[in-house]
């Protein structure tokens, strides 16, 4: 899967069940080139999303929704990713 497709299919997944003020996707992968488990067709994202929703509740359960989300994208596509809830 390409990077550009990935970061669409994961902005429309999470702007279609939460209610986002403003989210941002980011190709981070360059940062972890050399890293020993680093694999050509797995990425490292970075995700900010602005959400009032999200916001009211706990880190951890924002996150676990967000990880369920994205749970078919992160067993095929994601290696890792940087969440930041604001």
């Amino acid at each position: 899967m390409d990077i550009n497709e990935l970061i669409e299919i994961v902005k429309k997944k999470i702007q279609s069940k939460i209610s986002v003020e403003k989210i941002s996707v980011e190709d981070k992968s360059f940062l972890h080139k050399k890293h020993k488990n680093n694999a050509v067709n797995k990425f490292h994202l970075k995700i900010s999303i602005k959400s009032k929703f999200l916001k009211k509740k706990k880190k951890i359960e924002s996150s676990r929704q967000i990880y369920k989300l994205l749970e078919k994208e992160l067993k095929e596509h994601i290696h890792s990713v940087q969440l930041n809830i604001e």
